[in-house]
Order: C-alpha cells, then structure tokens, then sequence
C-alpha cells in the first residue's frame, strides 16, 4: 500500500511540483545555515562569494545582475509598480494651450508586467546565485579545485554553447510572444475599450465583468452572439476539415488508379491553386459571386434566372458557398499528402486481401484509410485547429457578413470567433470584450486539441500500424 501511495504521488504533478518547491526552499535555508561567511554574503550581494573565491566571471556576472535589477526598479519599475493596483488615477487634460500630463494606464499596466517578469527572473538569477555558491562551497571542501576563468569563459563556447546559443530567440519570444499574451489575458479583466482611451481616459480593474458580459444573454449581454459564433465555428471547422480531407483522398487515388492517363497534368492544375495567394484567389471569387457580380450577371443575361442569386447575402446560402469554395482551396494539400502516401503502402497488403475475396470497397476500409489516418492525424489535428481560426477564407469572401440584428457587437452569419475578435478591435476598439473572446478562442482550441491528440492511434500506439 505504500509503494502505491508513494507512486500515486509522483504521478500526481500538483503534489510534484510542491514537493519540488518544497525541496527547494529547504536547499535554501540549509545552504545559509552550513555556508560560510562568502556563501552567506551572497544572499545579500550576488557574486560575493564567487568573487571572493576567484570565480570573477561569474561573480561579476550575478553582481552586474543585482545592480541592473536595482537601478531599474528604483529609476523605472518600481514606479509603474506601484500604479498597477489602479491602472493610474491622474487623467491627462489641458489648460488652455498647456497639456498638464498624468497616468497612461497602458503603459502603466505594459510596464507593470513587464516589472513583475523581471522581479521573476531576478528571482530565478538570485537561486541560481545561492546555489552557485553551494556547488563552489562543496567542491572547495571536498579538495577539488574550482574551474579558472578562461575555462569558463570558453565553456560558453562548449559545453554551454546551448544556453548561449538560446539567450537570444527566448528573449525575442519572451518580449514578442509571451508578454503580448500576457498583456492580452490582462486586458480581459479592465474596462479597456473606445470611452477608455490613455492617457486622456484611463481604464481600470473590472474583474470578471467582461467574462459575465460574455455569457450573459440579456439585452446588453453577449451570450446569444457568442453562442451563435461559436456553434458556426465549430461547424465550420468540422465541414472544411473532414470535407477537404475525404474529397483529397479520393481525387490522389483517382489520379494514382492505373490507366489514368496525363497524371502530371492533373496534379500541376489542382496544384495552380495553392500557387496563387489566396489573398487574390478569394478576393477574385467574392466579386464573382456578389449581387451584381460576373455570375449573375451572366444568369441573368442568359435568362436562366429573373433576380440575382443573394449568394452572399442569405445567411445559409453564404455558409454553404464558404464550404464549397474552400473545397477547392483545401483539395490540393490533402492530394498532394495522399499521393505521397499512396505510394508508400506495401502492395502485398493489396495482394493478400485480393486472395481473401476482399474486394475495392473492403481494401479502401481495411487498408488505405486506416493507413492514411494513421499517418496524417496529427496533420488533421493540425488542419482542424487551424479552420478554428481561419481567417483569410472567412474574411475575404465575406467579411463575416451578412450582418443580422440579432446579432450585437457586429458579428455576422458567417463570423468565426477569430474574425469576430478582429471586428471587434478594429472596428469598435472594445479591446476588452476581444482579449475576453481571443481567451475563449484558446480555451476552445487547446480543449478539443488535446482531447482529439489523446485519441489518435499514431498517439496511442505509435507502432500499431506496421
């Protein structure tokens, strides 16, 4: 029972990780109580002790740290800090041809943030400070000597070629990447939007206002929209996957059948499709298709309709020309992966199902799909996650129209919840209610992505299909 127990726990991450905390905070206090008097200084002034031990490189290095981090937060951080309880109180306004400058609550919460993930990192420095100390205390006692300088320095250059290599793009993703989301995820929760504009109009902390706004249907609520937008997204989602990925099965074991003839001929025309930036492609076809546009106009030149086709225009009719149209935008990349992967399975598997009586239909079944989806679901993931937030197809033919008054927030029929939050920060600056959605639209997608990714057989049995 104890082994269980104890195994149950490791398994167990929450209680991994504080145990880990745990282990880490008594590392700490017994690295204070057993140091010495170098080890001890360096809790107060990094690099002390590696200093003082003629480890100057990284001594200076954790110093220098401790010097930025204070000149920092004292000429710059610490300020910005300590207004981001209020996201600023002092408003920007004008006496006359005076501008008497107060808060900007974007910046304010910008650099609070970006505060708060120094002081983090700071943190992180500072342990890697005791536990340098630790590591150069033991090796001192144990008669070992301690590395020279040079041999650190080239290190870098060795042994450590990965960090030093990596310093760069995580810091490029850290300030590009990470602290937007971050900012993002903290927009969801203040009163950010057009009537709250730094710095002449400061926004502040709502809490969860906006997430209630989101899921409430009353009169001044979003729920009803964001339930209708969000039900067409995973339709959508759903169609213009599973629709694309059959349809380009069955068009590469077309073109590979025997006898066909002029095969590259009709791989180089699907292909022509991809070629062309679908920016131009579904700008071309929305015109197309409009009231008054080429294809009507030749119905109705021709007689064989007496009003123009509202192809764009009917809720449902738009829909279904969306899924019809990205058909012939998606057919040609599951062609080309098919065609690949058609060639790939061994004909004896063919040739043995032949001999049991199995016949086209039963092989397709038996053989090929299982094959294919084997190899390609994680790609079919990939292509699902993707339609979720496909806004080139939505956007271009549609523009997310046609637009209802049922739906609020200038949402249309055919909106996505991508296309949707895009509208929405544009076209009414309510960037609160779009970091709330671009949060939902996360939720959604990591959600079904990892319920989807556990359930693939190239998941579950990684060597099933041999």
């Amino acid at each position: 029972m104890a082994n269980a127990s104890q195994t149950a726990k490791k398994k167990n991450p929450v209680a991994a990780f504080f145990s880990a905390i745990g282990a880490d905070f008594r590392e700490i206090g017994t690295t204070f109580a057993k140091g010495d008097a170098k080890t001890r200084m360096s809790y107060v002034v990094m690099g002390y002790g590696p200093i003082r031990r003629g480890q100057l490189v990284k001594g200076f290095s954790l110093l220098a740290t401790e010097i930025f981090f204070i000149w920092y937060m004292i000429n710059f951080g610490g300020g910005y800090l300590s207004k981001l309880g209020t996201l600023g109180t002092i408003e920007t306004t004008k006496k006359g041809r005076k501008t008497i400058y107060g808060d900007n609550s974007f910046l304010i919460l910008l650099y609070g943030l970006l505060t708060l993930c120094i002081i983090a990192a700071f943190i992180f420095v500072w342990r890697l400070n005791v536990r340098e100390n630790l590591v150069e205390q033991t090796k001192l006692a144990q008669g070992r000597k301690l590395p020279t300088n040079k041999k650190v320095l080239a290190s870098l250059l060795d042994e450590n070629f990965d960090k030093t290599l990596l310093l760069l793009p995580m810091l490029g993703i850290f300030v590009f990447t990470v602290l937007p989301i971050i900012f993002m995820i903290c927009v969801a929760f203040t009163n950010y939007d057009k009537t709250h504009q730094s710095p002449t109009h400061l926004f502040t902390w709502v809490g969860m206002e906006n997430f209630k706004n989101l899921f409430s249907f009353g009169s001044n609520g979003f729920g009803s929209t964001f339930g209708a937008v969000l039900a067409w997204t995973l339709v959508w989602a759903l169609l213009a996957t599973f629709i694309d990925y059959f349809l380009g099965i069955l068009v590469a074991m077309l073109i590979n059948k025997k006898g066909i003839r002029f095969k590259k001929v009709w791989r180089t025309i699907l292909v022509m499709t991809i070629a062309v930036p679908q920016f131009v492609s579904l700008l071309y076809i929305s015109k197309m298709f409009a009231t008054d546009g080429l294809v009507n106009e030749f119905l109705l030149a021709h007689h064989l309709i007496s009003n123009a086709i509202p192809f764009w225009d009917n809720p449902t009719l738009a829909k279904v020309m969306i899924v019809l149209i990205n058909i012939w935008v998606g057919i040609p990349y599951l062609m080309l992966i098919a065609t690949g992967l058609l060639m790939n399975i061994p004909e004896d598997l063919y040739e043995s199902a032949r001999i049991d009586g199995a016949n086209n239909r039963q092989m397709f079944f038996n053989i090929t799909l299982p094959y294919i989806f084997f190899v390609t679901g994680p790609f079919l993931l990939t292509q699902f996650t993707g339609n979720l937030n496909n806004f080139n197809v939505i956007y271009l033919l549609t523009q997310g129209g046609p637009t209802s008054t049922k739906l609020s927030a200038n949402a249309g029929h055919t909106d996505l919840l991508v296309t949707w939050l895009y509208k929405m920060t544009v076209n009414e600056t309510n960037y609160k209610m779009a970091a709330c959605i671009g949060i939902m639209v996360f939720i959604v997608t990591a959600v079904i992505s990892l319920i989807v990714y556990n359930m693939l057989p190239s998941v579950k049995d990684e060597e099933g299909f041999q």
